[in-house]
C-alpha cells in the first residue's frame, strides 16, 4: 500500500510541476479586438 500511495503523490507532484512549466512558457497572444466604451460626459463633473 506505501509503494501505490508514493507512486500517486509523485504522479501528481509531476502533473503540477509540469502544469505550472507549461502555463509559465506558454506565450499566450494578446487580444486584438478592439474595445470602444462611451462615457457619458456627465460623469465627470
Amino acid at each position: 500500500m506505501g509503494f501505490l500511495l508514493r507512486l500517486i503523490l509523485i504522479v501528481i507532484v509531476l502533473a503540477v510541476a509540469g502544469g505550472a512549466i507549461f502555463l509559465a512558457t506558454w506565450d499566450m497572444p494578446a487580444p486584438t479586438s478592439r474595445v470602444e466604451k462611451v462615457i457619458p460626459a456627465d460623469r465627470f463633473k
